[in-house]
């Protein structure tokens, strides 16, 4: 869950699907001259930054990026539709259309754009897919361990086989940290950041710990972008773009930086010792790779 720094905003997403954002920060200090309603404009006055987890992911993966970016921008972090807090509809739609409109409603309505959007895989190409489709909304954007190849029939299957391996109910949380950072067949060496990224997203019920979203939702979601390339969507984002990618992760460097040279204004970074999770694996170097280029925004 996000700590007492975050601070919950719902908004409305496409189709009326209720989302979660978190907003982080220190609660806006005020004083009995400036009343809180200037104090209050002074965090809206902030550069907005609007962060998106990938797929099974949540807004509070993203906690410490978004607790020192706080200090020089209005950071917060979406919880999408099918994750974390926000709405999961049955019978909704999970496609790339509603993912896009779902964050372009979010910074209209939390009023953040034109902001940075930092993406991790799926919440990524969401970012680059808007940045495409509504440049007045977005001024700079992150790419972090996102391919634009297509995937294929093969990579969708693969994952299908992968939900159906998983032991749940899960007994404990140490279960879920043991299995997802040792057991899982997909680890090749063990990793406790991995653990504690799939810990976060569990929720007690009364048989044990399942996931907080539904594996048929997260299939349906990633269905929708496997088949397809995304190169001509990222010809058409005009603002500044950093790729950054975990040198183990699942972006390799050759599509990576032919994706800074399909960018009209890419830039490229590597975390060394990250996989996919770069984020959440080495968070001080993942930081040292994406200030320069924040910092550099603000000089434009």
């Amino acid at each position: 869950m996000p700590g007492p720094m975050a601070r919950r905003i719902d908004v409305t997403g496409a189709g009326g699907v209720r989302l979660a954002a978190w907003e982080f920060g220190d609660p806006p200090k005020t004083d009995r001259t400036q009343g809180a309603t200037a104090a209050a404009s002074g965090a809206q006055d902030l550069p907005g930054v609007l962060l998106l987890h990938g797929l099974m992911g949540r807004a509070s993966h993203w906690a410490p990026t978004a607790r020192w970016l706080s200090a020089r921008h209005r950071a917060v972090a979406l919880d999408q539709r099918g994750h974390g807090r926000s709405d999961k509809p049955p019978h909704g739609a999970y496609t790339r259309e509603a993912y896009v409109g779902d964050v372009e409603a979010a910074l209209e309505q939390l009023g953040l754009g034109p902001a940075v959007l930092i993406g991790h895989a799926m919440g990524a190409l969401t970012a680059w897919q808007l940045a495409a489709k509504r440049p007045d909304l977005v001024r700079g954007l992150i790419i972090c361990d996102m391919r634009a190849s297509a995937l294929g029939a093969a990579s969708q299957h693969t994952w299908t086989e992968w939900f159906r391996a998983w032991p749940v109910p899960f007994a404990t949380l140490a279960d879920v940290r043991k299995w997802f950072g040792e057991d899982d067949p997909w680890v090749e060496r063990p990793n406790p950041a991995r653990g504690e990224f799939y810990a976060e997203v569990m929720a007690e019920s009364p048989d044990g710990w399942r996931p907080v979203f539904e594996p048929e939702q997260m299939l349906r979601s990633r269905e929708t972008w496997v088949y397809d390339a995304h190169w001509e969507e990222l010809t058409q984002v005009r603002c500044p773009a950093l790729v950054v990618r975990g040198l183990d992760g699942e972006l390799g460097r050759a599509e990576a930086q032919e994706m800074v040279r399909v960018l009209p204004r890419g830039q490229y970074a590597e975390v060394a010792d990250a996989g996919h999770l770069v984020h959440y694996d080495q968070p001080d170097a993942w930081r040292a790779a994406i200030e320069p280029f924040l910092d550099g925004l603000r000089d434009t």
